[in-house]
């Protein structure tokens, strides 16, 4: 039994989820760095076609390694585009899980999935299969802006793949958009608010477009082929998109998310904010159980390999020691609108709290320090005063 295993067996008590990385896509999005790969990226032992069994070893793996783990609270199946891989196959990895850790009675199961990577048949499927949960890349509603993002939906079609997803049973619907794309103008993302919507969606995910190394768009951006907005732009369209969001019963829950109650929020991403324990499944998906934290190899070929040869994917990991714990727990529980409790901070750090309520970037409401608007449009520079001065 290595390290992690032993300090695994005790997780017991704490709240759990899985993560299924599906690396499939079948357009590499120019500003995307995530762990993908096209069908003509990968060799032979990494196909689409023997992917669930190769993650249905790992997940045998994690439950020979956590035997007194408590049922599963939340299941995400994420990207990469997990609809590339066909239903049946993805309701097979469900399956797995469920016999190996059980499920709790209200066990939220996300997938992410493109408009044009559904059809009614393959929502029934994941409907009866057990997911409860659809979260659809939107991005945009406009055509040039979805061009510039390399997304190949068309914008036309995501009321239907929506409406398929309603017929379908699906508990909650969720949609992420994108801001801040080269081009886009304050209309074009009015416009994309105005469609999310309409769509009648329980939750919507919103992020600023982020140009991240590696990637052809920060290529692109090097060579001046490509404009990112200024700063105050961004900001406008977050504070547009709040507002619209607000007036239609959606509110924030996370800097980024906003949703019509509490039974819509996202409790898979919310145990990552709480800090709570995960299995991350999948070539490169990372995993945190009980102050540890480790990460699997990434291409999906050597992950593949591991696994048929009975070996651990694992490539590398890490124990976090209580001041990494500190520091994570300030910059995640900022992040969310139930706030930041007080008496989780030292003394010092305690002592920068008035300033960052005097310059009203928060307030402070149970013994609890939550952001203003502008403390969300500032979140970054809030937790750096109290990681600082902690």
């Amino acid at each position: 039994m290595n390290s992690t295993e032993g300090s695994l067996s005790q997780s017991g008590e704490r709240a759990f989820g899985i993560y299924v990385h599906v690396p499939f896509c079948s357009v590499r999005c120019g500003y995307c760095d995530f762990n993908t790969y096209t069908a003509d990226e990968l060799g032979e032992g990494a196909t689409r076609a023997s992917y669930a069994d190769t993650a249905i070893l790992e997940i045998e793996q994690a439950g020979r390694s956590l035997p007194d783990a408590p049922p599963v609270q939340t299941v995400f199946f994420g990207g990469g585009t997990p609809t590339q891989l066909p239903s049946d196959d993805l309701v097979r990895v469900l399956h797995r899980v469920r016999r190996t850790f059980g499920l709790a009675e209200d066990v939220e199961v996300t997938t992410e999935a493109n408009p044009d990577s559904v059809t009614p048949e393959s929502l029934a499927t994941l409907r009866e299969g057990g997911f409860t949960r659809i979260s659809f890349g939107v991005q945009s509603a406009v055509p040039h802006v979805l061009a510039t993002l390399d997304r190949t939906h068309d914008p036309a079609g995501v009321p239907q793949a929506v409406r398929w997803a309603r017929e379908a049973g699906f508990e909650q619907l969720s949609v992420d958009l994108i801001y801040g794309t080269p081009g886009e103008s304050m209309t074009d993302w009015r416009a994309s608010v105005e469609q999310a919507i309409a769509l009648e969606p329980d939750h919507i995910s919103a992020y600023a477009l982020i140009v991240e190394d590696g990637t052809a768009f920060a290529r692109k951006v090097r060579r001046g082929e490509v404009l990112m907005p200024d700063d105050d732009e961004t900001a406008d369209k977050y504070v547009l998109a709040d507002e619209l969001f607000s007036g239609a019963g959606l509110d924030w829950y996370e800097l980024s998310n906003w949703a019509r109650d509490e039974a819509a929020q996202c409790r898979h991403n919310v145990l990552y904010w709480r800090s709570a324990d995960w299995w991350g499944i999948g070539p490169g998906a990372h995993s945190h159980v009980n102050g540890e934290r480790w990460w699997n190899v990434k291409h999906p070929a050597a992950y593949a390999q591991r696994l048929t040869a009975g070996e651990s994917p694992r490539h590398d990991g890490e124990t976090i020691d209580a001041a990494t714990a500190r520091v994570e727990q300030i910059m995640l529980e900022t992040r969310l609108r139930s706030g930041l409790r007080l008496d989780s901070l030292g003394t010092t750090a305690r002592a920068a709290v008035p300033g960052v309520v005097a310059r009203g970037l928060a307030d402070v409401a149970d013994d609890r320090l939550v952001l203003t608007r502008s403390g969300r449009l500032l979140a970054d520079a809030v937790v750096r005063d109290l990681v600082e001065q902690g």
